[in-house]
């Protein structure tokens, strides 16, 4: 199975090759979100509290909603985390040998990249509406508003950055041929695997052999 690959990558053991690596799809959308995770958790946390001339005490700049600018850091600060983790992963990836772990890599992949599409969809709608109906006079000198609408505007692009590295694990389980698949690498029945009849007196077994003697046995009379 010369060139074959198991769900994108060749045989365990080989050389790793940056400039392949870095060249591959999922690595630059991995690497794109890595971005926005930093862009969007540095915006909020730098400038996404503000106050009035008059007070002491800071408040979020999303309609003075604490709740929006902790989702916001959360999110930001896991979704780096977690694109760190997939780098790793991608990097030990061609190391793996066993089939069964390459898939459910894959597959957790795949699922992993979905909810925080997800979950970036959700941030990008809870920070937008406290965006838009946050009072003005809340923040007279008009700062960090460039800050919370980078924050808003790369919520809504790591939707598709997440989306994308979803939508690519599924084609690296699909395009998977179905013989390297790990059911059809598994034997049936339990492991057992069929046998064929072993040779005597070097001929083929067979049936009547046992009792005509010509397979070395004696037929009996009585």
């Amino acid at each position: 199975m010369e060139g074959m690959q198991a769900y994108g990558a060749g045989k365990a053991g080989g050389a790793f090759d940056p400039v392949t690596f870095f060249q591959q799809p999922q690595t630059i959308l991995r690497i794109v979100s890595w971005v926005f995770s930093i862009v969007i958790f540095g915006c909020i946390a730098n400038e996404g509290y503000i106050n009035r001339p008059n007070e002491v005490e800071e408040f979020c700049i999303f309609n003075r909603n604490q709740n929006a600018c902790n989702y916001g850091v959360f999110m930001g600060s896991m979704a780096f985390l977690c694109c760190l983790a997939f780098l790793a992963l991608d990097v030990y990836f061609p190391q793996i040998s066993s089939v069964k772990d390459r898939k459910k890599a894959v597959l957790a992949d795949v699922g992993l990249s979905a909810f925080w599409s997800f979950m970036w969809f959700v941030g990008f709608c809870f920070l937008a509406n406290q965006w838009q109906v946050s009072n003005h006079d809340d923040n007279p000198l008009r700062e960090g508003g460039d800050a919370a609408r980078a924050a808003i505007t790369f919520s809504f692009f790591s939707i598709f950055t997440w989306a994308g590295q979803s939508f690519l694990g599924y084609q690296r389980n699909t395009r998977t041929p179905a013989r390297m698949q790990p059911e059809a690498l598994t034997p049936p029945s339990g492991g057992r695997t069929w046998r064929a009849p072993l040779e005597v007196g070097g001929g083929p077994a067979n049936s009547e052999g046992a009792f005509d003697g010509s397979g070395g046995y004696q037929r009996q009379d009585y």
